[in-house]
C-alpha cells in the first residue's frame, strides 16, 4: 500500500481531518457590559428610528455567530539550565500560556464594540482610575474545535478571562470592506477539554446567559 493510501486511511479512521473554519466561542461577559444604557447610543438610535427594546439587554449568544476567527492557545514550559557534572540540562519550573486573540464583526449598531468598551470599563474606571475586583470582571471563556456536523471534538477553557487590549477600528473612505474588532483576553490558565467536557462547558456558559 502506498502512503498516501496509508495517510487516507488514518484520516478515514480519525473522522476526517480538522477544518479551521469549523469553530465556536462560547462566553458571558459581565452583566454591566450587556446593558446598553448609554443616553447617547438611545437618542441615536431613536432618531435613526432603528431602536428596539430587545436591544437594551444584548444576548450574549450573539458573540459566536459574530466571532470570525479565534485561536486554540499554545503553552510555552520554562526553564532553568541545571549544571549537572559536566553537562548542562534544561530543568522545567513553570509554564507560560499565550494570550488569545478573537475578531469580531461590527454590526451598525456597534454591538461588540460598545460591549467590550463597557467591559473594560468594569475593568478599570476611567474617571477614578480605580481597578475593580477581579471576580466582577472576569468570565470563562470556552473555544471549541467543531467537525463537519458542527459537533465539538476538543475544546479548552479560559479560566478568568478579560479582554486587555481591544483594537482600534480604521475609518477609510476608499473601503468597502466590512468592519473587524480585534481583542486580545488574558487568563489565569487554560483548560483542555475532550468532546464531552467541552459540551457542558458550553451548556454552562450558555445557562449563565439566559440567568
Amino acid at each position: 500500500m502506498s502512503s498516501i493510501d496509508n495517510l487516507k486511511a488514518i484520516v478515514s479512521q480519525k473522522n476526517g481531518l480538522a477544518r479551521g473554519n469549523r469553530f465556536n466561542v462560547i462566553f458571558t461577559p459581565p452583566s454591566q457590559s450587556l446593558l446598553n444604557l448609554n443616553p447617547d447610543v438611545l437618542i441615536g438610535s431613536l432618531l435613526s428610528g432603528s431602536f428596539n427594546v430587545k436591544n437594551l439587554i444584548s444576548d450574549p449568544r450573539d458573540i459566536s455567530l459574530l466571532c470570525q476567527s479565534a485561536s486554540l492557545p499554545g503553552r510555552q514550559v520554562t526553564t532553568l539550565d541545571y549544571q549537572a557534572e559536566k553537562q548542562t540540562v534544561p530543568v522545567p519550573y513553570a509554564f507560560i500560556d499565550e494570550d488569545v486573540t478573537c475578531k469580531f464583526l461590527l454590526t451598525n449598531d456597534y454591538y461588540m464594540k460598545i460591549m467590550f468598551d463597557n467591559w473594560l470599563s468594569a475593568i478599570l474606571d476611567l474617571d477614578t482610575y480605580e481597578v475593580g475586583y477581579k471576580k466582577d470582571f472576569a468570565t470563562d471563556v470556552v473555544i471549541q474545535q467543531l467537525d463537519l456536523e458542527n459537533k465539538p471534538v476538543y475544546g479548552v477553557r479560559l479560566v478568568n478571562a478579560f479582554p486587555t487590549s481591544v483594537t482600534g477600528v480604521e475609518l477609510d473612505s476608499a473601503s468597502t470592506e466590512v468592519q473587524e474588532l480585534n481583542v486580545v483576553f488574558s487568563y489565569d490558565k487554560y483548560i483542555p477539554e475532550g468532546p464531552t467536557s467541552t459540551r457542558l462547558s458550553g451548556v454552562s456558559n450558555i445557562l449563565d446567559a439566559l440567568t
